[in-house]
C-alpha cells in the first residue's frame, strides 16, 4: 500500500477535473475529487458553459428566432417570455448534468469531498468541510483544476440585481427591457446577442477598437453586420469613465463623452484564476497577475513535478472542450501511462446569435507567415438546405495552401457552425486537400454542402495538378502515299525472306 491516502487528488470537478479523475480511476488508482460547492460540475455546469448554452437554446426556441424569415419579425412561439421561462429549462439541464457526473464518479469508484482545499505541505491538503470543521488528506500526485471566477473591479457598483457579473446574471428576477454589456469577449458577446434575439435593447461596450481578435477578420465583419442588423448597438474604441446606479436605471459614461442608459448592466470583462485560497506558496508555486498557473503544455505538469494543472486555470484556450482533453492527458502522464497525444487542431466555438466556429489558421496568420493561399467561400443562402431553413445569412470560408493544396483553416458563421466545423477539423488533422471537397459527395440538401461549394470556389482558381490534366488527343496518322506504301511493302517482303532463310 502507498504511504498516501490517494494516488491522485483532483481539486475541482469541472471538465478537466472530471476527465482526469475518471481516467485515473479506470487505471485502478485511488482518486479523490475535492470541490468547494455542494454540487459537482464546477463553473462549467453551474454558471458557465452548460447554463449559457442552455439559455441560448431556450431563447431561440421561445422567441421563434429561427422561423422569423418565414413568418415575420413579430413571430413568437410564446408572446410573453419571462425570466422563469428561461430558468425552468436551465435548472432541468443542470440537474441532469450533475446526476450524470455523480453516476460516473460512483460507477468508477471516485471518492468526492465538498469543501475548500488548501495545501499545508508538498503532499498534504487541508479541507474546510463546514464552518470550523476541517479534514486532512494526503496524495502522491495532485491536479489543480479550480477554473476561474468573474473579475469584479472596484469601480463597478455591483448590487446583485441590476448591476451583475456573469454568475449573477443567470439569477435575474425578470428580463430587462434594456441591457448594457461591458466586455466584448466570448461571454459578453454570447449574452449580448442572446438577449438581442429576445428583442431586448442591448448595448455592447468594448474599450478596444476590435473584439474577438483570435477570429478571422472576414468572419468578424460578417458577424458584426449581422448583429447590428439584429438590433444590437456595438460601441468599440472608448473606455468606461464611470458607472452609476441611478436606482431606476444604470448610466454608463464613456471617456469619449457619450452616455448609455439601461435597466441592467452585465459586467463580463475578464476572469481570474481560482487559486488565491490554495496556499500555493506551501508547495512552491506562483501564479501570474490573473491567478493563472504556468504548465508544460504537452503534459500539464507545473514546475513542481508531482502537481499538475489543467483547464481555465492555466489560461488559453480556456475552452471546456480542450479542458476535457487536458485532464485525461495530465492524469495519464501523472500516473506514468502512455496515451495518444492531443491533436494540434481543435475547434473554437462561440455560441452567440449567430454562432461562430473556427479551426486552423486565419487569413491574418497566413499573411503574417507569408504563406501563399487561396480562399473558398460559400453562403448558406446558396444551399438548398439554407432556403428550406429560411437562412438569410451564414458563411463558410476555407483557406488552402497554393503549394500543397492542403486545408489550412476553416471559419464558419451562422446556424450550426459549431457542429459543421468538425468536418474541417477531421480534414485538417488528416492533412486533406481542396481535392477532398471536390471529389466527395455531400448529403443533399444539407448545410454541409457549403463545404463542396467553398471547395469548388477555391479549386476553380487554383492551378490544376498535372495528374488531373486530360492528355491531349493522339494526332492522326497521315495517309500513306503510293511511294511510301511501295517502300513499306518492299521492307515487309525483305523481312519475310530473311525470316524464311
Amino acid at each position: 500500500m502507498s504511504e498516501f491516502d490517494y494516488d491522485l487528488i483532483v481539486i475541482g470537478s469541472g471538465p478537466s477535473g472530471r476527465t482526469a479523475a475518471i481516467q485515473a480511476a479506470k487505471l485502478k488508482r485511488r482518486v479523490l475529487v475535492i470541490d468547494r460547492k455542494d454540487r459537482l460540475g464546477g463553473v462549467s455546469v453551474h454558471t458557465g458553459t452548460i447554463p449559457s448554452k442552455t439559455l441560448r437554446e431556450t431563447v431561440l426556441n421561445l422567441s421563434g428566432w429561427r422561423e422569423r424569415s418565414f413568418y415575420g419579425r413579430s413571430y413568437r412561439v410564446k408572446d410573453q417570455i419571462k425570466a422563469d421561462d428561461l430558468k425552468a429549462r436551465l435548472h432541468m439541464t443542470l440537474d441532469y448534468e450533475v446526476d450524470v457526473l455523480e453516476h460516473q464518479f460512483n460507477r468508477n469508484h471516485v471518492d468526492t469531498l465538498s469543501g475548500m482545499a488548501h495545501f499545508i505541505g508538498p503532499n498534504e491538503v487541508e479541507v474546510e468541510i463546514e464552518a470550523g470543521d476541517t479534514t486532512t488528506v494526503t496524495g502522491e500526485k495532485f491536479l489543480i483544476a479550480t477554473g476561474t471566477r468573474t473579475y469584479r473591479p472596484e469601480y463597478v457598483p455591483f448590487n446583485g440585481t441590476t448591476v451583475v457579473d456573469g454568475d449573477e446574471f443567470l439569477e435575474m428576477a425578470e428580463i430587462p427591457r434594456s441591457l448594457i454589456v461591458v466586455g466584448a469577449g466570448v461571454i459578453g458577446v454570447e449574452y449580448a446577442t442572446m438577449f438581442a434575439a429576445l428583442d431586448v435593447r442591448v448595448t455592447l461596450i468594448e474599450p478596444r477598437d476590435t473584439f474577438l481578435d483570435f477570429i478571422d477578420r472576414t468572419l468578424i465583419q460578417e458577424f458584426t453586420h449581422q448583429i447590428r442588423e439584429n438590433g444590437l448597438d456595438l460601441r468599440l474604441g472608448s473606455a468606461i469613465k464611470s458607472i452609476e446606479d441611478e436606482g431606476d436605471h444604470i448610466e454608463v459614461t464613456l471617456e469619449n463623452g457619450r452616455h448609455i442608459r439601461g435597466e441592467m448592466l452585465l459586467f463580463a470583462a475578464g476572469r481570474m484564476g481560482n487559486t488565491d485560497r490554495l496556499n500555493l506558496s506551501a508547495v512552491g508555486l506562483e501564479t501570474d497577475h490573473r491567478g493563472r498557473l504556468a504548465v508544460e503544455r504537452k503534459t500539464y505538469q507545473t514546475k513542481v513535478g508531482h502537481i499538475y494543472a489543467t483547464g481555465d486555470v492555466i489560461g488559453h484556450p480556456s475552452l471546456a472542450s480542450t479542458s476535457l482533453q487536458q485532464g485525461r492527458v495530465a492524469a495519464c502522464h501523472a500516473l506514468d501511462t502512455p496515451t495518444v497525444p492531443e491533436s494540434p487542431w481543435y475547434p473554437y466555438g462561440i455560441y452567440s446569435v449567430p454562432e461562430m466556429s473556427t479551426c486552423g489558421m486565419s487569413e491574418e496568420e497566413l499573411n503574417e507567415r507569408g504563406v501563399p493561399y487561396e480562399v473558398g467561400i460559400a453562403r448558406f443562402r446558396e444551399t438548398s438546405r439554407g432556403h428550406i431553413m429560411g437562412l438569410e445569412h451564414g458563411m463558410l470560408k476555407m483557406l488552402f495552401s497554393l503549394k500543397t493544396r492542403r486545408v489550412l483553416g476553416v471559419q464558419i458563421v451562422g446556424e450550426g457552425a459549431t457542429e459543421l466545423i468538425h468536418i474541417a477539423q477531421a480534414v485538417l488533422n488528416l492533412q486533406g486537400t481542396v481535392d477532398y471537397f471536390v471529389q466527395n459527395t455531400f448529403n443533399y440538401p444539407t448545410l454541409a454542402e457549403a463545404y463542396k461549394i467553398a471547395g469548388l470556389d477555391a479549386f476553380n482558381r487554383m492551378p490544376i495538378p498535372d495528374e488531373y490534366k486530360v492528355p491531349s488527343a493522339a494526332k492522326p496518322k497521315k495517309a500513306a502515299t503510293k511511294k511510301t506504301a511501295a517502300k513499306s511493302q518492299e521492307k515487309r517482303d525483305t523481312d519475310s525472306q530473311k525470316a524464311a532463310e
